[in-house]
């Protein structure tokens, strides 16, 4: 009991210690659990035993016989159904073909090269070798995510990272299956005969009913056929369910019907998916930290012993700075990436949950069945995994301030609220190539900003965790416009240190319009003008105009005889295609041929 209290403990302690250092969690928590594993059995426990024993060995240990390898394939299938939730179709318009060549062209090149690498610096059979390779294809969501939290980047490059480290987990996994099975059987026509119908049968079977479960829990929770309070749970059982199936159909389909799955959910829609994607996030974070500890811990000190010499610093070498930036450069040729965002790409490339957990699930049954090298696979990995994370979670932020792909200003302008008024406004940046999102709990003003072409997510402002949010790295700019003056003033409390870096503006309340008497200098386009004006303005006249302005003095004449108009409301001023919210200009800088920008009646 205290073994396995201990670990959540810890775990949970790990995460914290992570957010609060902005680094991956996976790095504290194998640390931890090195310590309480095979540090602690060889230099801090009396009796030479570890702190805690994930397996059973006769006196003590947490799961009996297979039972650690059941609990972290179970638990993997559910971290990969959570990345694959994230999974949105709209955010690869334009790095699509990169993405499909990184997790197609990239894992060959990692596949072969970094294989031949393992070969002749450890003396590896090709057969190890190749697994080898294999595991360390995958580049992990859970290490990924905290590091591009963390750094501004254009939302191509993030896009790019984010959903290559999603796919290329079932895929790496694919690839070890492939060679494992050749491994196991023995021989090539075993490998022609059995591991090519697996890899077969996997595709199959793991696309197909992925496919069909996502549909069918879609179709029982759209027509209520699951109350409230079951979704989670019975979400949960469902991706337990199509891996177990899966996998008894085709060894090891499990990971691929999981993702399919969780793909075709992201991109459906499925009401309460955001409480779903929610519980998804915190049951992942507990299984990251339980699994990473028993991982680490589980091996003993005479496999780290094995790759404590010069052949190891050479072969990550080769891995981070020859085999990385290969795949990524071929992968990449004549895409819209520019040269400084391909150098970062190639620099950022942690390995994480998946291959550590599959690395001690084949390296322990190859052990087992007396395969000589076998040893090496898990402490190998382990190694790439550890060091690749310490590399990038340190160097990423550095590295993309010295080459160029930090974003100095974040110009992505994001709305708290997605109503009429937010919608023809948010459509008009949009129109000037400025990058907006809206976010409202509303769902109805949520799709009908998507049916505009608008970027908007259905997001509860008092419970989501927006600030972790990848995909809103770019955003510099919060504008609260809700009908509730109480949310408008909190989401600028709550969030303006995250979004709100190159300004964070609100409506001004019903009551400063009233007294005339604004209470700060955050209220957004004019203290005039509260949501029922601007809302009345757009409902008698929803257009957005232009009036070309000749010096600041103009500029002031002409912004006050649209404020005398009752149905007219100065938003923005347009100068060489920058657009600038009102509250923000200088009159100083205004120009000759500056436009104002207005909503509601034309004035002269």
């Amino acid at each position: 009991m205290l073994e396995l209290a201990g670990i959540i403990i810890l775990g949970i302690l790990a995460q914290w210690v992570a957010w609060k250092l902005k680094i991956p969690a996976i790095l504290p928590l194998i640390l931890i659990g090195l310590l309480v594993g095979p540090v602690a059995a060889e230099f801090l426990s009396e009796n030479g035993s570890k702190w805690i024993e994930p397996i059973w060995n006769g006196e003590k240990g947490l799961f009996p016989g297979e039972g650690l390898f059941y609990f972290v394939s179970l638990a993997i299938s559910i971290i990969l159904f959570e990345g694959g939730l994230t999974l949105k179709k709209s955010e690869i318009n334009n790095v699509g073909p990169v993405i499909t060549k990184l997790i197609t062209l990239g894992s060959v090149v990692t596949f072969f090269l970094a294989g031949i690498f393992a070969h002749y610096i450890f003396d590896l059979s090709w057969e190890l070798s190749l697994l080898f390779s294999s595991l360390i294809i995958v580049t992990g969501p859970t290490v990924i995510s905290p590091i591009l939290r963390n750094i501004p980047l254009k939302k191509d490059v993030a896009a790019v990272l984010k959903w290559e480290g999603i796919l290329i987990d079932p895929i790496g996994a694919l690839v070890a299956v492939l060679v494992f099975e050749f491994i196991s059987v023995g021989g090539e026509d075993g490998f022609t005969q059995t591991a090519l119908i697996e890899f077969f049968k996997i595709i199959l079977f793991g696309s197909s009913l992925g496919f069909v479960f996502a549909k069918a829990l879609i179709f029982f929770i759209n027509r209520k056929f699951v109350p409230h309070y079951l979704l989670n749970v019975v979400s949960l059982s469902m991706v337990l369910l199509v891996f177990v199936l899966s996998d008894l159909l085709a060894h090891e389909s499990g990971l691929l019907a999981v993702v399919v799955m969780g793909m075709v959910i992201a991109n459906s829609k499925l009401k309460s998916f955001d409480e779903l994607l929610y519980f998804k996030e915190s049951l992942t974070v507990l299984l990251i930290s339980i699994l990473f500890i028993l991982l680490a811990a589980n091996m003993d000190m005479a496999q780290l012993e094995l790759i404590y010499n010069w052949k190891t610093v050479l072969l990550f070498a080769l891995v981070v700075f020859v085999v990385r930036p290969l795949g990524v450069f071929l992968s990449t040729h004549k895409s819209t990436l520019q040269l400084n965002e391909k150098i970062f790409i190639s620099w950022v490339g942690p390995r994480g949950i998946v291959a550590a957990g599959i690395a001690s699930l084949f390296g322990t049954k190859l052990m087992k069945q007396g395969v000589e090298g076998a040893n090496y696979i898990t402490p190998l990995v382990f190694m790439v995994v550890l060091g690749t994370v310490l590399l990038n979670a340190t160097t990423a932020r550095m590295l993309s301030k010295m080459i160029g792909v930090f974003l100095k200003k974040s110009e992505a302008i994001v709305f708290v609220g997605a109503s009429r008024s937010a919608r023809l406004i948010a459509k008009f940046l949009i129109d000037n190539n400025r990058r907006v999102i809206l976010l409202d709990s509303n769902k109805d003003y949520v799709n009908d900003a998507k049916e505009m072409g608008i970027e908007a997510f259905n997001i509860d402002i008092y419970n989501d965790n927006l600030d972790s949010n990848v995909e809103l790295s770019d955003v510099g700019y919060l504008i609260a416009m809700t009908g509730s003056d109480v949310i408008n003033k909190y989401a600028l409390e709550r969030f303006s240190d995250v979004f709100g870096e190159m300004g964070a503006y609100r409506l001004a309340t019903s009551r400063e319009v009233t007294s005339k008497n604004p209470e700060n200098s955050d209220t957004l386009f004019t203290a005039n003008d509260d949501f029922i004006n601007l809302t009345e303005t757009i409902r008698d006249f929803p257009k957005i105009n232009e009036l070309k302005v000749s010096s600041s003095e103009d500029f002031k004449e002409k912004v006050q005889v649209i404020n005398e108009n009752d149905s007219a409301i100065p938003l923005f001023l347009k100068s060489n295609a920058q657009i600038k919210i009102l509250a923000e200009v200088n009159e100083q800088d205004i120009k000759e041929n500056d436009v104002i920008v207005y909503v509601g009646q034309e004035v002269s």
